[in-house]
């Protein structure tokens, strides 16, 4: 886990050898708590400044979220086959350029960002990699957050929306088990849906679940299979657009 967000932050009592496992320093040490509470408001600031930077550019910006390999990037490809607007990606991953080249192939502009041991990106991230996007040239600007489902929940990267991919693969039980993810979601995809026949998954339990954390979050299903459900989430940014 990354040292910025303080889900690596080690108490004094962790030190010695003989703790209590049931203590959790984090709760109680006011430093700690101090320390991230600072991180949390410059990112924010640094957010606020990313928002008004796509503002200015008439840019819709879209924060993506999800667990490794629900699809992102696939997404992000298969969109561009059906996407009447012109987009942009801010790719953000541990190592490797893999995922910016594979969208750069399919005549994307990408931006990749390689975080070393950090968990998700941030706004101070985003904010540098936008000095190598031409926002005058493009309608929609997606940030593909690293594949996790807990720390990028917890920071504003400066984007207008916030869109998670869960996939059938992942089993059901992902909504309720991370739920400040899907509590800030604006839209949840369900991906992968033509794998439905070949998974014991309870599609309507898991929208159940999510109606009861986030009633006003749209959902759409999708498979890149399927280029009718690709058009249905093109609609839906393109309606977001419009009502900015």
């Amino acid at each position: 886990m990354c040292v910025d967000c303080g889900c690596s932050v080690r108490g004094k009592e962790e030190e010695h050898e003989h703790h209590h496992v049931h203590d959790n320093p984090h709760l109680n040490d006011s430093k700690t708590i101090e320390v991230i509470k600072s991180l949390l408001d410059k990112n924010d600031h640094e957010a606020a400044h990313n928002r008004a930077h796509f503002d200015k550019h008439n840019v819709l910006g879209i924060n993506l979220m999800s667990s490794p390999g629900s699809g992102k990037t696939t997404l992000l490809e298969a969109l561009k086959d059906v996407a009447d607007f012109s987009y942009s990606v801010v790719e953000g991953d541990l190592e490797t350029n893999k995922d910016a080249d594979r969208l750069s192939a399919k005549g994307i502009q990408a931006v990749q960002i390689q975080t070393g041991s950090a968990c998700h990106l941030d706004a101070l991230m985003v904010h540098k990699a936008l000095h190598d996007i031409d926002l005058d040239t493009i309608d929609v600007c997606f940030v593909e957050n690293v594949g996790n489902l807990v720390c990028p929940a917890s920071y504003d990267v400066g984007t207008h929306l916030n869109v998670v991919l869960v996939s059938i693969p992942e089993g059901e039980d992902k909504i309720a088990k991370y739920p400040v993810m899907f509590r800030k979601a604006d839209l949840v995809l369900f991906t992968k849906v033509d794998l439905l026949p070949y998974f014991e998954y309870d599609i309507q339990k898991e929208k159940a679940a999510l109606r009861a954390l986030n009633p006003s979050a749209d959902i759409l299903e999708i498979s890149t299979k399927d280029i009718d459900s690709l058009r249905a989430f093109a609609q839906w940014i393109d309606f977001k657009k419009k009502m900015r």
